[in-house]
């Protein structure tokens, strides 16, 4: 077992039967579902909501019963990943392009626990490149703003060389920052850049982090 594996298998203890879930992206989170699907096919109830399109693939496949963000009034806990999370439980999110979803349903839930693998674990963000979604009509605006900034943004691109298209139809372009000082201030600061829908900056977000080792043991990681 891996630290991916052992800490989306962790997972399943935040679970209750009747629970409303929110179900994140990445491949930390495949090894939940995987898990949680198991139950499901038990017997277990529970109802989904996703952050991507490619959570409901999955979901629907292992036929983890979903509604739609828009169906339900409230979730009781979202199990999700991160590319980095700090001591603070800061995190930046994102690297699957799912930002925006997950930062919404993540604020539509009562509690948010954050699965990732070791590695994820740092001591200051800034080394995986900060995604910030922006919409397609005057990107390269946005991007001459940051660029202005000494942010070093970059346009993602899909496997074919096009503009990487999220779920909402948005471009990212990925901040290469190298370090995040005070991420308090960058969010601050994005949210008031027009063009910029959202930013993968995820701040008093998360109340627990499960952090999987290569030896299958599990950190737990509490809000302080």
């Amino acid at each position: 077992m891996n630290g991916k594996e052992a800490a989306g298998k962790k997972a399943l203890e935040e679970i209750q039967e009747g629970m409303t879930i929110g179900l994140g992206t990445g491949s930390t989170v495949y090894f939940f579902l995987k898990a949680l699907a198991e139950k499901v096919a038990a017997g277990f109830k529970i109802t989904g909501v996703a952050t991507s399109q490619q959570t409901i693939e999955l979901a629907k496949k292992w036929n983890i019963p979903m509604r739609a963000l828009n169906e339900v009034t409230t979730i009781d806990v979202t199990i999700d990943g991160a590319d980095e999370v700090d001591p603070d439980l800061t995190g930046i999110k994102g690297g699957g392009g799912a930002l925006l979803y997950e930062k919404m349903v993540a604020k539509a839930s009562t509690r948010r626990v954050w699965i990732v693998d070791s590695s994820k674990k740092v001591e200051q963000l800034g080394a995986f490149p900060l995604p910030v979604e922006v919409i397609p009509f005057g990107w390269k605006h946005v991007e001459a703003a940051l660029s202005e900034k000494g942010y070093l943004p970059k346009l993602r691109r899909d496997s074919e060389g096009h503009p990487y298209v999220t779920d909402a139809h948005h471009y990212i372009l990925d901040l290469h920052l190298h370090s995040i000082a005070d991420p308090v201030l960058l969010a601050i600061e994005l949210d008031h850049l027009t063009g910029v829908v959202e930013h993968g900056l995820f701040i008093g977000i998360t109340e627990k982090v499960l952090v999987g080792y290569p030896d299958g043991h599990v950190e737990t990681m509490i809000k302080r």
